[in-house]
This record gives structure tokens, C-alpha cells and sequence, in this order.
């Protein structure tokens, strides 16, 4: 994709993406159910903690972009390798999670994740931008673009160390309130909840491993390599 395409795309995704966090940050508190919400705010859901981090990604690839379009090419390789590590640590394997991970436990039991009752303050197309939207705009990032993955461990450490994070917090609401912040941690038992976390920073790991698997078919390694030792110069 030449440079000013690549620049005009991410420059309307961040945008998309300012406008959705806008949006549900801003839901009425009036028309809130009175069991979401409460401590932590929006801020204890991975769905919107995403659309953060989305949103910050974008505008690192869009900064990125207008720096190789004003030949700032020394500020611009710092700012793509940035750009790569949130991308494939973060990036891609989260909204990758939200998405399939929502969807198929809103296929079984919507309650466990998505109450009816958000029905009446959430829109349908928020809601799919939420869920749904967030896993083709990854995969249009990989095939917009290449992206240098970092080594195998330094990924998987760094991915399963923001998972600990995410995790403790979710803990720490619980403490609190001694509410969960979804539903579906309240059917299983202390040692039920800890396999459920394992299995879930699993299969987080597994899209981290499918992100790259995809950016090494479509670019190739030499493809790569090449890109940005042009940038370096």
C-alpha cells in the first residue's frame, strides 16, 4: 500500500476508534443498568480497555505514517518500532480475543458476558463496533502493511505480563465490591477461575503466535527486513 493510502487509512481508524471510545464512555449514567458500571466504570471491561489501546496503536501508525511522508525517516524507524511491538504483542491478539472470545460465549449464554438489559442502553452498532469490527480492522493491518515481530519469548512475556495486569485487576474489583466484572467468573470454583485465566492467556498466546504466522506468509521475513532497513537509512 503506498505510503499517503496507508496514512489516509490509519489516519480514519483512529478516528473511527476515538469516536467508539467517545461513545460508550459517554453513555448516559441515567440509562445505565445499576448492576454495570459501578466501581471501575467502563474501565473494568477488556471490550473497552481495547478500544484504548486501538486507538493509541492508530495514532502511533498514523504518526509513523506522516513522519516517512515528511522524510523524517530517524524518528520515523523509532516510531515504527513502536508502532510493531504494540501491534504484535497487543494489538492484534487482544481484539482478536474480544472478538471470537465474545461472540461465542454471547452465542451460548449471552448473559455470562453481554446482559439483555444492555440492549436498551448500548446500540446494535455499537455494539459491533465493539466486537465485531475490531477483528477485520487487525487482519486490514496485516495486509496493509509489515510489521516486525519481536522474539518469541520477549512477545509471549510481554503479552502474558499485561494478561497478569489485566487479571489483577479484575481480582481487585472483586475484592472491592465482591462483585464480578463479568458473570461467568461466579460459576466456577477458586481453582475452576485460575484454569479458566490459564486457558485464556492460552488461547491469547495462540493469536499472538496466528498474527505472526499471517504477517511471515503475507511479507515474508526478507520483505521485512528489507522495509526497514530502507527506513534506516
Amino acid at each position: 500500500m503506498e505510503i499517503s493510502t496507508l496514512t489516509t487509512y490509519h489516519c480514519l481508524v483512529f478516528v473511527w476508534y476515538i469516536f467508539i471510545t467517545y461513545s460508550i464512555t459517554h453513555v448516559r449514567a441515567e440509562e445505565r443498568p445499576s448492576e454495570v458500571f459501578l466501581y471501575g466504570g467502563q474501565w473494568k471491561y477488556l471490550t473497552v480497555l481495547n478500544l484504548v489501546l486501538q486507538a493509541v496503536f492508530y495514532g502511533v501508525s498514523f504518526l509513523a505514517d506522516v513522519l516517512r511522508l515528511i522524510k523524517k525517516l530517524r524518528c520515523a524507524k523509532c516510531v515504527i518500532s513502536s508502532r510493531d511491538l504494540l501491534f504484535s504483542v497487543l494489538a492484534f491478539p487482544v481484539s482478536t480475543f474480544v472478538s471470537i472470545s465474545f461472540w461465542t460465549l454471547h452465542t451460548y449464554n449471552r448473559e455470562l458476558v453481554y446482559p439483555k438489559s444492555l440492549d436498551g442502553v448500548i446500540p446494535l452498532w455499537l455494539n459491533h463496533a465493539m466486537h465485531t469490527a475490531v477483528l477485520p480492522f487487525a487482519v486490514l493491518e496485516i495486509l496493509a502493511t509489515p510489521h516486525r515481530y519481536p522474539t518469541k519469548k520477549k512477545g509471549v512475556i510481554l503479552l502474558g505480563f499485561v494478561a497478569f495486569l489485566y487479571i489483577s485487576w479484575v481480582l481487585w474489583i472483586y475484592s472491592v465490591t465482591g462483585e464480578w466484572v463479568y458473570p461467568l467468573f461466579a460459576l466456577f470454583s477458586p481453582a475452576g477461575l485460575a484454569a479458566f485465566f490459564a486457558g485464556s492467556l492460552a488461547v491469547i498466546i495462540s493469536f499472538y503466535n496466528f498474527g505472526q504466522f499471517l504477517n511471515r506468509m503475507i511479507w515474508g521475513d526478507s520483505i521485512v527486513i528489507l522495509d526497514y532497513r530502507r527506513k534506516g537509512k
